[in-house]
């Protein structure tokens, strides 16, 4: 495998809008960055909710025909990469289910914590599962609860604790909200005589809309009779701006604005933070490793005054799912996903900006690619801090054992890869990159802004056993 981490996946909605399938697959593939391995959509139609969905990109899973059978005007999408949950049919989503208010189907982005305690709740209550996903428990809760369907999805949402953006559609009626301390991102906007919901903003944009509205921590959005009408389901004294510092970081795409902010701008601003940490520093070029860090480069090399080059360029038709079980395919695998340009890195001293260190692993495989294209040194400037801390709210960092920022120096960290010489932003300075939005830096500074209930007990095993190994 690259050494990358992953989301887990991207929401999006459509509500009174003709041909809502089919713009739910247009706001689904803009979405992709977010998830590769499974795709789906559910389309409501005079109260019933047809679904379809599989494994595989977007446009594999859906053809003209298969849109066609999706009829209504109302619709929910999702993109998937699993961390929480296996990648079995059941996991995939929307996930739907017949309940006292009819079938309802739900699509959700992060992890829920109390996934766990939730389950075993239902369970002793009767309820029966079919996968492993945290979806299915929202389905459940949703079910069990009182009222009509926005009472029910205001109970959920005050039991679930975590990340999450979720949307829950049920006859010409969809509801969207975003977890109290806001980790996942969540926006709408209107269209027309109706509206589109998404996780990220650049899913608009192709359809010709560059305003939006972004869903607050602890708000939820009904969106029935034609109109959107917000709700705050918690108290906002328990309620906090976390968003994810990764999306900015890594996660979302540069055209996105998440919580007001740019993301290609703030990643601008990273490069440029890390080029004052570099005033004694003389290179003769700037590259980023495609794609979330070429923002940063671009900042780098305008702070630092020095030129930005285009020094690895992509395959874009290599994916995640490229098979490498030998050393030598995995080398082979980091040459067919990027490729150095000889003639631009050669007898140059280079700064090489990439948004993070997972496992060091292609870190070291693309500074060895530069070095062998003829670059006389190799200067490697992280965009974000040492990753050092497990995420439990969506990502597929589980144990500290994983992070070789948990387990190194950064004068060790830069002798693994093989660099001249290696430095990382700080929290402090990813903030002021961000700033005014709050972000949780949790995989950088270990400070989680929930309870971690079961996972607690895993993340404890895991320091247990570093004390163990005198780390």
């Amino acid at each position: 495998m690259f050494d990358e981490i992953h989301e887990e996946c991207g929401v999006f909605g459509a509500y009174r809008l003709k041909d809502a399938a089919a713009l739910t697959y247009y706001g689904l593939h803009s979405l992709q960055h977010r998830g590769q391995e499974a795709s789906g959509i559910a389309v409501c139609n005079d109260h019933v909710i047809e679904v379809i969905k599989g494994k595989g990109l977007t446009i594999d899973v859906f053809n003209k025909q298969k849109l066609e059978l999706l009829k209504g005007d109302c619709a929910i999408g999702h993109v998937r990469y699993s961390t929480a949950g296996g990648q079995e049919y059941q996991n995939i989503q929307p996930i739907a289910a017949t309940g006292p208010l009819g079938v309802i189907a739900v699509v959700h982005n992060g992890q829920i914590v109390n996934d766990l305690e939730l389950r075993r709740q239902l369970e002793e209550e009767g309820c029966i599962f079919q996968g492993t996903s945290d979806s299915e428990i929202i389905l459940h809760l949703i079910n069990q609860e009182s009222g009509d369907l926005l009472e029910r999805a205001m109970k959920t949402a005050r039991k679930l604790v975590g990340a999450y953006s979720i949307l829950i559609m049920q006859d010409d009626h969809i509801i969207a909200f975003r977890d109290r301390h806001g980790l996942r991102p969540l926006s709408y906007t209107r269209d027309r005589d109706g509206y589109l919901i998404s996780s990220e903003t650049c899913a608009f944009e192709i359809m010709g809309i560059y305003d939006s509205i972004t869903i607050a921590p602890g708000e939820l959005v009904e969106f029935k009779k034609g109109l959107a009408k917000a709700y705050q389901y918690i108290d906002p004294k328990e309620c906090s701006s976390n968003m994810c510092g990764m999306e900015y970081i890594y996660f979302a795409r540069p055209d996105s604005v998440i919580e007001g902010q740019n993301v290609h701008s703030v990643r601008k601003e990273t490069g440029r933070q890390l080029a004052r940490k570099d005033q004694d520093l003389n290179a003769d070029i700037v590259i980023g490793v495609p794609d979330s860090s070429l923002s940063a480069a671009m900042g780098y090399a305008e702070e630092a005054d020095i030129p930005l080059e285009t020094g690895l360029v992509k395959n874009r038709f290599v994916t995640r799912t490229f098979i490498q079980p030998t050393q030598s395919m995995r080398d082979r695998g980091v040459r067919m996903k990027l490729s150095p340009i000889p003639s631009v890195v050669k007898d140059k001293s280079v700064v090489m900006i990439d948004d993070s260190i997972v496992r060091g692993t292609t870190s070291r495989r693309i500074v060895k690619l530069i070095r062998e294209a003829g670059a006389k040194e190799v200067h490697v400037r992280i965009a974000s801090p040492v990753i050092q801390w497990p995420c439990f709210y969506g990502v597929d960092t589980s144990t500290r054992k994983e992070l070789i920022g948990a387990n190194l120096s950064v004068d060790e960290i830069c002798e693994y890869i093989g660099a001249d010489s290696l430095k990382f932003l700080e929290t402090d300075e990813v903030r002021q990159a961000a700033c005014p939005v709050g972000l949780c830096m949790a995989c950088f500074d270990g400070k989680y802004c929930t309870s971690l209930f079961s996972h607690q007990k895993s993340l404890d095993e895991d320091l247990a056993d570093e004390a163990a190994r005198g780390c």
